[in-house]
């Protein structure tokens, strides 16, 4: 049931419940005026994370209808509230199945295998095109395309690798042969596959279409294989993606995590960002939203995130594991290991980034960004509000921190809304050397909390680099040891740093106490 469907039920019913349905709205609006996430609009109760009135959101059909999960024990304890099976898409009514298949690899010995997994796998891989930007070194004698080059379905590019430009570039110039397919497929050259990726693909992107949303886009951090013991050390939950910092630079990074609840969910998740090693959606997209050929390698994903955003497109996770990835490529050769410019690549991609996206307000009056730029459907400031991450202060909202699905709760109210992004925080903690003085510590658990003892963020320091602090402190600083730490969150209430030694374990705690 899509989120209009369940609307209209609601009121349907509210206008004549049952008993049973009565009873459970009468308990349902009971929590929410409890909530802190009520808010009134023009005489109106709304819940401030859905947007929904709640004289009719209370009515919904659907277990579990309330999106911070504050119904859930009673609707689970009170009511059986019928499931609504959601029509599934037949897969033989969609008549043209092509898929434009992006392939970027630079001197991967897991190529191959992944080629071979790739077409083994699907349903129907006479529909593929696999176009495969082929950077290659003579040194590389399996890195062999032989099996492929007289194959329809297989378009390669041919570069030596000291031609390469980095990996933005070579994804740019696939997406110039795309050729009018239904659908394409963006992938790294290290994967593995399900049987039937294709037609899972299709299905959960026309589903989506089905409810509404026109241009879907299915990206994740995809579960991990290891190619020295495949398939037995591949991760088996679907992944998505959260926010972990910005980067000294500006550029936003992720990381990839078990989906939440993903054994009860039966349809894509909301995701606020993308990924350029798994990325499915219509082929259009090669030519609407390409990638930036001056682009090198970081920025590139939350540029990616925030022009497909402005496109139109909607972004999601897929809430079953469809493909795996390779993510550390022990011992492989990387574009920055060949080339002499990557750091000037990459400083000027981070640049551009900035001023693309306005981190710290950089200017960008003079910039052209032609068809990289972002898009006319939504604006940067409608991306900022569903993500909740304001990138002209680096600001980003509790709601992100917490992992919660996207949209954001929205704030209808300015100066709350402003209000609501959390900056960097850094400080450095001084303790002297007379405080910590055992020679056998293992670690210290350092640890910023707010003013009831909660945690808001912890990072520890290991009994090699204390050594080296301490050895500073006494030769350096006075005695003085600084523990420098930052994270993007509320404003602490204090430190705490609690030393483990090996021959006493916990020692006594140091805390002390800032002010914002």
């Amino acid at each position: 049931m899509n989120k209009l469907q369940e609307i209209f039920k609601a009121w349907n019913i509210a206008f004549d419940p049952d008993n049973e349905q009565a009873e459970l709205a009468a308990k349902r609006i009971e929590i929410c005026n409890s909530c802190d996430k009520k808010v009134t609009t023009l005489g109106i109760n709304r819940c401030s994370v859905c947007g929904c009135a709640l004289k009719g959101k209370v009515f919904s059909p659907v277990k579990g209808a309330c999106p911070e999960g504050k119904w859930d024990e009673v609707d689970n304890k009170n009511i059986q509230i019928e499931p609504v099976m959601k029509e599934e898409v037949d897969i033989n009514s969609i008549e043209d199945k092509s898929i434009f298949v992006q392939i970027a690899s630079y001197r991967d010995p897991e190529l191959l295998p992944t080629l071979k997994d790739l077409f083994s796998k699907a349903d129907r891989p006479g529909d593929l095109k696999v176009c495969i930007a082929w950077q290659h070194s003579p040194d590389d004698e399996w890195d062999n395309l032989d099996t492929y080059k007289e194959d329809d379905r297989v378009h390669i590019i041919n570069i030596p690798h000291e031609k390469s430009k980095g990996a933005c570039w070579a994804r740019n110039l696939i997406q110039q042969e795309y050729s009018g397919q239904a659908y394409t497929l963006q992938l790294d050259s290290h994967h593995r596959f399900i049987e039937g990726w294709d037609t899972e693909l299709i299905k959960m992107y026309e589903g989506l279409r089905k409810d509404g949303i026109e241009k879907p886009l299915l990206t994740a951090y995809i579960p991990s294989y290891n190619p020295e013991n495949d398939p037995a050390d591949r991760a088996t939950e679907p992944w998505w993606m959260t926010f972990d910092r910005f980067t000294p630079e500006g550029v936003v990074f992720f990381l990839p995590a078990t989906i939440p609840g993903w054994k009860e969910t039966t349809e894509p998740v909301r995701s606020r960002f993308y990924s350029a090693h798994f990325a499915f959606t219509t082929g259009k997209f090669c030519e609407e939203v390409q990638h930036d050929p001056e682009f090198y390698f970081h920025g590139e994903e939350i540029t990616i995130a925030v022009r497909a955003f402005t496109h139109g497109y909607d972004l999601f996770h897929p809430h079953k594991v469809i493909a795996w990835h390779e993510y550390t490529r022990k011992g492989r050769t990387k574009h920055w290991d060949d080339s002499r410019d990557w750091n000037t690549y990459n400083k000027h991609t981070h640049k551009k980034t900035r001023q693309l996206l306005g981190i710290d307000n950089e200017p960008a009056d003079n910039v052209d960004f032609g068809i990289y730029g972002l898009g006319t459907k939504r604006t940067l400031h409608e991306y900022e509000q569903y993500s909740g991450i304001r990138f002209r202060d680096r600001g980003v909202q509790q709601f992100t921190l917490d992992n919660k699905f996207a949209p954001n709760p929205v704030i209808e109210d300015i100066s709350k809304y402003e209000a609501s992004f959390l900056n960097k925080f850094r400080h450095c903690i001084d303790i002297h050397v007379d405080s910590v003085p055992e020679n056998d510590y293992e670690f210290w658990a350092v640890v910023f909390e707010d003013i009831n003892g909660k945690e808001i963020f912890r990072k520890d320091e290991d009994g090699a680099n204390i050594k080296q602090l301490k050895d500073r402190a006494t030769q350096n600083n006075n005695g003085w040891i600084n523990v420098w730490r930052e994270y993007t969150g509320q404003f602490p209430h204090q430190w705490v740093v609690w030393p483990y030694s090996t021959s006493k374990g916990w020692c006594n705690k140091l805390t002390g106490v800032l002010k914002e």
